[in-house]
Parts: C-alpha cells; structure tokens; sequence
C-alpha cells in the first residue's frame, strides 16, 4: 500500500545521510555561502510523491508571498526610518561582539526569579478543560532588562509585553514531567496550538503541557499592532535581538515555577519561530530533557532574502546603507542555535521538517541538522502550514520520549 509519509521520510533521510555536509566552519556568518538561500531543496522521489509535494510548496509560496507583502508593508516601514537605521548601525558592532564569543551564557544570563511573583488566573471560556486537571493562566511582570544598555529606556515602553503569559495544563495527582510548547509567528492562540499539536492525546500520554507565549504576541502585543507578533520584527534589528533574549529570559522563569511546584521534567518543541527558539533554547538551558524543533528556520537573515517582494526592499536597504548579507547574518547570529554548541547531548534533539516548506525551507532544517551532528530527523510530505500525515511525527515524538525516558517520573 502506498504510503506518502513513510516514502518522503525514507527519500529524504537516504538522499541527506549521505550527502555532504552543509553547515561551514565557524563562525558559520562568514562562511555560510552567500547564495546560501538560493540553494535548491529538492529530493530525489517519485513522480507521484514528487506532486504531491511540489502541490503543497506552491501553496507556501503563495502564502509566503501574501505574508512577505505583508511584513513589507507594516513592518519594515518603521525600521527603515533613518533615524531607526542610524540606531541599528550604531548597535551592530555590540551584538556581533557577543556573537564572536559563541558563548550563549554571557548573552543569555539566567534570570533571578526569587521576587517574581507568578500569578494564576482563568484560562478563559475556550481553554482546555481536562476530566482530572487544570487548565490555568500563568502570568508575572517581566523583570527582563535588555542586553544592551542602550536599549533599557525604549525597549520596556511597550508595557503590554512585559507581562509575560503562558497556559499550564496540570493532572490532579501532578506534577508530571511537563512538554513546554512554542507557538508559532503571528500563530499565538493556545486553541490553535492544542488543536495542531494534537495537546490533548499528549496531555492523555500523562504530560503536563505548558504553552508559551512569545514576546509581542498574543496578550503581550501592543494595543495598536496590526497583527500579533508584529513588534517582534518592527523595531529594527537591536530589537530583534533583544526580543529573543527576552524569549529566552521570560521562558526560563516560567520553567523556574515549575521547578518550584515539583516539576522534575521539562522539555521543549515549538513550530517555526518557536522551532527557532527551541532551538536556541537547547543552546541555552541545561536543563531541558529533550528539544524538538519543527519546521525551525535558523538564519532570518538569509530567510528573508527568498520571500518576495520583502526580499527586495531588504536587498535595497542593504545597498543603500552599504551593508553585505554577512554584516547582518553576524548581528542576528547572537541568537542563531548555530552560534552555539548545544547543552543537550545529541540523542536528546530532534528535528521535524517539511519537505514542501517554503517558509522555512528544508536547507534550514539540515543546516541544524548538521550542526547538532546529525540527531533523529522527520521528514514529512507537506508544508509550512498543512502537514500530512502530522500523526506519524507525533508518534515518533511520543515515542523518541519514552526512549529517553521523559516519561518516568
């Protein structure tokens, strides 16, 4: 019997597993290919397959290109003020200095949650609602002060992120070892996630769940963003910057509550922006039990250069203020998981992709992939957004956490 899911796997871990390697040397900004996103994510598959995935691709890229329309027309404007440019060429050199050093620690300081005071409150009308748990809002004002001093004043202006919010899903007779969940861009809504995520059946496999909410999204973003998640990209690069040690600060208090209420157990997964942060938090935080990127995009840099028209305005706000790809892989690569070796030993990661993703294309999966040394990988038929088959992968997740025994309290 035919089975897509499987073939596309199979195809693609033999097309890879023996092909050369991708990721360059360090510091991998520099030698990283300048082409690198010009770089073909083709496999080797069936006619029949090869449809099936292409059909799926073509859906992405009108979807990236609605997207990308969109990000040009909302977000760019304000980091491409003259003012706002003078600022990030005035910062860039601080955060490539940290990227010199790989060293995540210094950048990404572990948080003092001692007088965080973390509230709990009702999920609302449309959460989760468990025969034998919980379903609660976790919240606490973010005592998050931004890496570089220059940023301290302006940064905080926009209260409604520094309140940091995440929904706890806990059994009665818990705690339990604790899946931390990441949503996606613009993709906050927790009904969402559990609906995607298949949340339930995971929270019935006897986890407690945990999902976050990133920095300008959901509850956190501005009153008069157009869309969740637009202050994370709107503000400059600094910003960018910054809004991922922000990411990283808020997520490791959340997982100090945990600890404090008896959770021994945490791991992470998160889809496309949250696969990048899960990423960089395998870089980060020792004491995570596995990280599960999906669908992870690891240099925005070189992401943005394939999504039309955005990519046009960024090629022209780059030879305008004469600055290569290079200058701003190096800036953003302070919070790029290939700056860093990870803290977790390589059979506690694994990655998921998609061999139609053309939002976070499949290069970028192997560019990880790579750099992990190669752990467990999941190739699945579809894209960004419709992932076929979803529940092999969620199986094989399950699966690769009883192996490592995450289960076991």
């Amino acid at each position: 019997m035919y089975d897509i899911a499987t073939t596309v796997s199979r195809v693609a871990n033999e097309t890879y597993s023996h092909s050369r390697r991708i990721m360059p040397r360090q510091p991998w900004w520099e030698h990283l290919e300048s082409s690198f996103h010009k770089f073909p994510d083709d496999f080797e598959l069936d006619l029949r397959t090869e449809a099936t995935v292409q059909a799926t691709a073509l859906g992405d890229l009108l979807l990236r290109t609605a997207g990308a329309g969109m990000l040009n027309a909302l977000a760019l404007p304000s980091s491409f003020q003259p003012g706002q440019l003078k600022r990030d060429a005035g910062t860039r050199a601080y955060y490539q200095r940290k990227a010199n050093r790989a060293d995540a620690d210094a950048f990404f300081k572990r948080p003092n949650s001692s007088r965080v005071n973390v509230q709990s409150s009702s999920a609302g009308p449309m959460r989760f609602r468990p025969r034998d748990g919980t379903c609660r809002l976790l919240s606490f004002d973010s005592p998050f002060k931004t890496v570089n001093p220059k940023l301290r004043d302006t940064y905080p202006k926009q209260k409604r992120n520094m309140r940091a919010v995440a929904q706890l899903w806990r059994h009665d007779d818990g705690p339990r070892p604790t899946i931390a969940v990441i949503h996606g861009c613009m993709a906050d809504p927790y009904w969402m996630n559990r609906m995607f995520f298949a949340l339930p059946w995971f929270y019935q496999q006897g986890y407690d769940i945990l999902l976050y909410t990133l920095p300008h999204h959901g509850k956190r973003q501005s009153r008069l963003s157009p869309f969740s998640g637009h202050g994370f990209f709107a503000n400059g690069t600094a910003h960018i910057n910054e809004s991922f040690a922000h990411a990283v600060h808020d997520f490791r208090i959340f997982m100090d509550y945990l600890e404090s209420e008896g959770v021994s157990k945490i791991g992470v997964t998160g889809i496309s922006l949250g696969g990048y942060t899960s990423a960089l938090l395998a870089s980060v935080e020792e004491r995570l039990e596995f990280a599960i990127p999906n669908v992870p995009v690891v240099s925005l840099a070189d992401l943005v250069l394939e999504w039309f028209p955005l990519n046009l305005s960024i090629k022209g706000m780059l030879k305008a203020t004469g600055t290569s790809v290079r200058d701003i892989r190096h800036e953003l690569a302070v919070h790029s998981a290939l700056t860093y070796q990870p803290k977790l030993p390589r059979e506690r990661l694994m990655v998921i992709a998609g061999a139609g993703d053309r939002l976070a294309p499949p290069k970028h999966a192997r560019l990880l992939w790579d750099h992990w040394e190669r752990p467990r990988i999941h190739w699945f038929p579809g894209n960004h957004l419709v992932h076929l088959d979803k529940g092999k992968y969620l199986k094989e997740m399950a699966s690769f956490m009883r192996e490592i025994d995450f289960d076991r309290m």
